[in-house]
């Protein structure tokens, strides 16, 4: 069993996980630019974007799931299922998830950088200003993808709290391999 202080920062920073995986999902379902030819480049042109919001819809279920739980647990003090079954899943289920957000976040931040940055080579290279109307789309489009990889390296360093503060609560049970 923990302190009240404890359980109540766990849930908190499950809120913020959720909140910052939706919000990212948000950001790049909507980071959709248009050029002046009529083209259009959209975050499902990308397969590390795809993966991204995968990531952060994958981490806003697990949070969502874990929810009840965690509000149980910080209002009564005691696990709403009384057995060694929840904090094993907390466990694994938090070392898993903050994981993958990292991936999620070092491929999010990967491509948003380096194509950000080949393109400004690429203007820079053929003389284009940088008021140019392609060039700003472009910029735009890939800084809206950094920001959301900002956003999601939120929902990981909670939920790498989270997994920390389970891990503690895990060493003062018995638990099944034990």
């Amino acid at each position: 069993m923990v302190s009240k202080p404890v359980a109540n920062s766990m849930l908190l920073l499950r809120i913020v996980a959720l909140a910052a995986s939706a919000v990212t999902v948000a950001l790049l379902a909507s980071n959709k630019v248009k050029f002046d030819d009529g083209t259009k480049l959209r975050f499902q042109d990308f397969n590390s974007y795809r993966y991204e919001v995968v990531v952060a819809a994958i981490a806003g279920a697990y949070c969502l799931v874990q929810l009840p739980f965690a509000m149980y647990y910080a209002v009564q003090q005691k696990r709403l299922i009384r057995s060694e079954f929840l904090p094993e899943f907390d466990f694994y289920g938090d070392k898993v998830i903050s994981m993958v957000l990292g991936t999620g976040v070092g491929v999010g931040y990967a491509v948003s950088l380096e194509f950000k940055n080949f393109f400004d080579d690429l203007f820079n290279a053929a003389g284009t200003s940088k008021k140019d109307p392609t060039r700003s789309t472009y910029d735009s489009f890939f800084i809206r993808g950094i920001i959301a990889s900002s956003i999601l390296l939120v929902a990981f360093l909670s939920m790498a709290i989270v997994s920390i503060i389970s891990s503690i609560n895990r060493s003062r049970s018995k638990g099944i391999f034990k």
